[in-house]
């Protein structure tokens, strides 16, 4: 079977798909004020490191003695269905559902989590109310507008796309179809990270004038691989989807049987944009709402990186700098030995946030523990990233980070990517999403599906 007749097939299968033999938690049509329960149906799309640990299962955030949920600890989600292309990553995905939620039966068995390889099933699925989108980057933007369009609530990994206009495209879409929606990103919910742009935003160190980030260092790049047998585990044609098809190497994918190790795609700029998109969804998130900027964005960027001419080609080595119209300097390094921080430096002192091990400090120590008066923004009771989402589900309220504002965050990672590929200092339209004067640069915003299948 051809690559083309394999995706118009399983598109026909998956619009198809029949509720017959699919395990129903809760279904949708049941819920309301007088439902026997109240939760969400989740399918978790992606179940590889971050899907299967974050996103899933949860982490402990030893540095700062946290404890960041997934969606098994949220009360109000039920997961109902896994899908992954790898189905060794899927089994592992679903063996840890069903022992979870076994856990709280009288009985002590439960066998309510079905497996999906093609993420079309779910959302085909009539009884699940949202997805968890955790796949590689280039695959969000084409589920999160299908799931969009099949009134599925969305909460997507960052970063979100793989460029300004991708990414603006799955914003329109949602604001079409009206579903709640969620960058998923845990830095918000992370106190010494909120609480740092709490203190800005109340003015505690003046006005905010400059704010410096690092990003952690990245491993060396890997060079041209030899081919290699597809393994018998992964739906490699699936995998590559709406990129172009090259032989199968593991250093293109993801380490087989491993969920610990960094998946490998993350620095192939097919698949991802490298260290200033993935570290730089964290970051430049926060430094925009410190700045209250986070609808926004800079009006000027420059900035110099290295591209290695390797199969591992993200952009590494890198320092940009950004320019806001209130006068605010944003600037971002990545090098060898970096290690990641962000500082506000306002004209009455600074503070900053190391967040390996997490710790915060401030010029004035006293502002640490200073709290919120009358009307200040007071950021101490935020939600944990999950619950967010699931409550915002259950009552239709705004999520604390919806996908418009992840989209603000990592378009500015791509514009300043764009300046380190062209080397120019360039003028950004942060109203228009486009560069002034520089048709080169807006020629970049655009990152083309290479099949025409997955336009959206």
């Amino acid at each position: 079977m051809n690559r083309r007749h394999f995706l118009k097939n399983s598109a026909v299968a998956a619009s198809a798909v029949s509720a017959v033999g699919i395990p129903t938690i809760v279904p949708a049509s049941v819920f309301g004020k007088n439902a026997p329960s109240n939760r969400i149906a989740v399918g978790l799309i992606g179940t590889g490191r971050q899907g299967y640990g974050q996103n899933l299962q949860g982490s402990d955030l030893k540095t700062i003695g946290a404890r960041i949920p997934g969606l098994l600890d949220v009360a109000d989600a039920q997961v109902v269905a896994v899908c992954d292309v790898d189905s060794w990553r899927m089994g592992k995905a679903k063996t840890a559902v069903e022992s979870h939620y076994a856990q709280k039966t009288a009985s002590g068995t439960y066998k309510g989590c079905s497996t999906h390889r093609d993420f079309r099933e779910i959302i085909a699925r009539k009884d699940i109310d949202a997805v968890m989108i955790s796949t590689p980057d280039y695959w969000h933007v084409p589920m999160g507008i299908l799931a969009a369009q099949a009134k599925k609530h969305i909460s997507c990994e960052k970063p979100l796309s793989m460029s300004v206009h991708q990414g603006r495209s799955l914003v329109d879409a949602l604001k079409k179809y009206g579903v709640v929606n969620r960058t998923d990103s845990e830095f918000r919910s992370v106190r010494l990270q909120n609480q740092a742009v709490e203190l800005v935003r109340n003015g505690r160190i003046g006005k905010l004038q400059k704010i410096e980030i690092s990003f952690p260092s990245d491993p060396d790049p890997v060079p041209a691989q030899a081919d290699m047998p597809v393994p018998k585990e992964l739906d490699y044609e699936l995998w590559l989807g709406p990129m172009p098809f090259v032989p199968y190497t593991d250093m293109r994918v993801h380490t087989p049987f491993d969920l610990q190790k960094r998946p490998n795609w993350m620095r192939v700029d097919t698949y991802a944009q490298g260290m200033i998109a993935n570290w730089g969804a964290h970051y430049f998130d926060v430094a925009q709402w410190a700045n209250n900027s986070e609808y926004s964005g800079p009006v000027e960027v420059e900035g110099k990186g290295e591209f290695p001419k390797s199969l591992w080609n993200s952009m590494i080595n890198f320092t940009v700098t950004y320019r806001y119209a209130n006068g605010v300097e944003m600037t971002c390094v990545q090098s060898p030995t970096s290690k990641p921080f962000i500082k506000y430096i306002g004209s009455d002192g600074w503070i900053l946030v190391d967040n390996y091990p997490g710790v915060i400090s401030s010029s004035n120590p006293a502002l640490l523990t200073s709290k919120p008066t009358g009307s200040e923004l007071d950021l101490s009771k935020t939600l944990w990233d999950k619950v967010d989402f699931v409550d915002a589900v259950k009552t239709g309220r705004k999520t604390l980070e919806p996908i418009e504002v992840g989209h603000r965050t990592i378009s500015i990672s791509q514009i300043g990517l764009i300046a380190c590929q062209i080397s120019e200092k360039l003028t950004w339209n942060p109203e228009k999403e486009l560069f002034v004067g520089n048709n080169a640069a807006n020629a970049l915003l655009a990152a083309p599906l290479a099949r025409k299948e997955w336009a959206m």
